[in-house]
């Protein structure tokens, strides 16, 4: 099969013609990629600010693929899980002590063909296309998480810090819940698509939402940002950080930005049913997200995009 793999980080992936087509062990199953979404958790691992966990590797974690009976199917970041940790025998699947990821420690979706554990595989709605899908499957998803983590209730004020592939997804589930968005971006592009998405308010990086938010999620690999979002807050907010990697953490001033139970949370993965309530929520007010495709011979190209936030909205790979 064709498929772009990571060799060595910091080192371009090659577009090999000839990859052994991977052969699903069992409790596996195999399916032919139909659309890949590109994350930025991709380009962390390229660039190794994630730490290599098998070389050579696929990338991918948002996987449309069709299995074996001709059926489609979504493949997410979190791959699998042990079931027998404390966190997993308390609901928390996502903080699993042994977690194997799509992409990271099975290889994923820049490819023909993948494999996934048959039990981490999600049915997708009719009304999903593949190109629409792609991206839900992990920028939705784990933006949606994030609304959660961040404990946000329909009619509030909410700040969106950056907004790119995950950000432009859930202003959707906000704009159902009734909320007002505040939207905060150093991207002119990216200030344009929030207004066309009716955003409440739009701002630079530099600029300060002008009423303070019930409610803030960081988009950005970026400790400034985090402190931008947690000055915004009254008191009793919370920030949610969608982020697997910060540059770092700043030092910030705790009486004035932190006191008043203000809170910071960061959002780790994801778990099954987060995707399952996901999937359906998207299908039932009809999110479709603003999709940029790339062949396959073009992954490298598509990251380069997604780090340079050369586009807007989503990047998606078709095999």
């Amino acid at each position: 099969m064709r498929a772009a793999v990571l060799e060595q980080t910091k080192q371009p992936l090659r577009i090999a013609q000839d990859y052994p087509k991977p052969q699903p062990d069992p409790g596996y199953v195999l399916l032919k990629v139909r659309a890949c979404g590109v994350c930025r958790t991709d380009l962390h691992i390229a660039e190794g600010e994630l730490p290599p966990h098998r070389q050579p590797l696929i990338p991918g974690h948002q996987i449309v693929g069709e299995l074996p009976d001709g059926t489609r199917a979504g493949v997410c970041w979190l791959g699998g899980v042990d079931g027998t940790c404390a966190y997993c025998r308390r609901g928390t699947e996502n903080l699993c002590d042994h977690p194997i990821f799509t992409g990271y420690d099975l290889n994923g979706g820049y490819a023909e063909y993948a494999v996934a554990r048959a039990d981490f595989v999600f049915p997708l709605p009719a009304a999903l296309e593949d190109l629409q899908a792609a991206p839900l499957l992990c920028a939705g998803i784990i933006g949606f998480r994030s609304l959660r983590v961040a404990g946000v209730q329909p009619g509030e004020r909410v700040g969106l810090f950056g907004f790119g592939a995950s950000a432009h997804l859930a202003i959707s589930v906000l704009k159902h819940w009734k909320c007002e968005v505040y939207v905060s971006s150093r991207g002119e592009s990216h200030r344009r698509l929030a207004e066309s998405l009716h955003a409440t308010w739009v701002g630079t990086e530099r600029e300060k939402p002008p009423r303070e938010l019930d409610r803030a999620i960081t988009f950005a690999p970026s400790g400034d940002v985090v402190v931008t979002a947690l000055s915004s807050l009254r008191k009793g907010g919370i920030v949610a950080i969608n982020a697997i990697h910060l540059d770092r953490m700043p030092q910030f001033d705790y009486d004035s930005l932190l006191w008043g139970e203000r809170q910071i949370r960061s959002v780790a993965n994801m778990t099954r049913q987060d995707a399952r309530d996901f999937l359906d929520l998207a299908a039932q007010i009809g999110i479709r997200p603003k999709v940029t495709t790339f062949p396959l011979e073009q992954a490298n190209q598509a990251l380069l995009a997604v780090k340079h936030d050369a586009i807007d909205g989503a990047a998606v790979i078709v095999p």
